[in-house]
């Protein structure tokens, strides 16, 4: 059955759809924990990650925020229960959220936000007492970085990185446990191949880049089951838990 349709201000995306079986494997770090009630899904776009988590959870209300309109798209094709449109940040959407969630997920999410540590508040606010924060996000202390230096595709893109354990004592700080850290699973196989389109010239045509591309993108995979184990590993996968209040 085919989606239905929608006006051009609510299309899907253009951009290429993350893989399944990554998202599948993210959400699979959740298992370790009682099913949730309700997710919420933080920058969620056309909500790809709720329809792959759903395959694990099946029980669960998935809802997603983003401040493009495609997590509208994304409710009227089912993928998504609830969509809020809007920074987490925006009071009005905390208020209106607040202790609603037993899983807020934040993928790739947190750099892009104006203030990281504001986006983190408010992604606390909306979890119940015992719920979990899921993130993951560039390490810029992994190997790459150092290696590649502006070069390194999360630093060239001008995302604000923070080191794993700045986000540890900041989640710390904000009444939450770190339950898990994970830098293995979260790896993604692409600093090569970004590093070299990033230096060829923009004018280079399309045709001409993606052969020189395409040996790049092979060795990145290559090297990633091996990579993963090592201090070059690019990613880290974050969960913690909020505390209950102390009376």
């Amino acid at each position: 059955m085919s989606a239905p349709s929608a006006p051009l201000s609510l299309a899907p995306s253009a951009s290429p759809a993350p893989s399944p079986r990554r998202l599948r494997s993210t959400a699979r770090a959740m298992l370790r924990f009682s099913e949730p009630e309700s997710w919420l899904d933080v920058g969620t776009g056309d909500a790809h990650f709720p329809l792959a988590a759903k395959e694990l959870f099946p029980y669960t209300s998935f809802d997603g925020l983003d401040t493009t309109l495609h997590v509208e798209w994304a409710r009227l094709v089912e993928r998504i229960e609830e969509a809020h449109v809007g920074p987490l940040t925006d009071p009005r959407i905390t208020a209106r959220l607040r202790a609603r969630y037993d899983v807020v997920s934040m993928l790739h999410h947190l750099p892009q936000a104006p203030d990281l540590r504001d986006e983190l508040r408010a992604a606390v606010a909306v979890l119940r007492p015992g719920g979990h924060l899921l993130l993951e996000a560039p390490d810029p202390r992994c190997a790459f970085a150092a290696l590649l230096g502006e070069r390194w595709f999360p630093r060239a893109r001008g995302l604000r990185l923070l080191p794993l354990d700045d986000l540890r004592a900041e989640l710390e700080s904000q009444g939450c446990t770190v339950v898990v850290t994970d830098r293995r699973s979260a790896h993604l196989p692409q600093d090569l191949s970004a590093a070299l389109a990033l230096t060829l010239p923009t004018s280079l045509p399309s045709w001409l880049a993606a052969p020189l591309l395409a040996p790049a993108r092979a060795l990145d995979h290559a090297l990633a089951p091996l990579l993963r184990h090592t201090r070059f590993s690019n990613t880290y996968r974050l969960i913690a838990r909020r505390e209950a209040p102390t009376p």
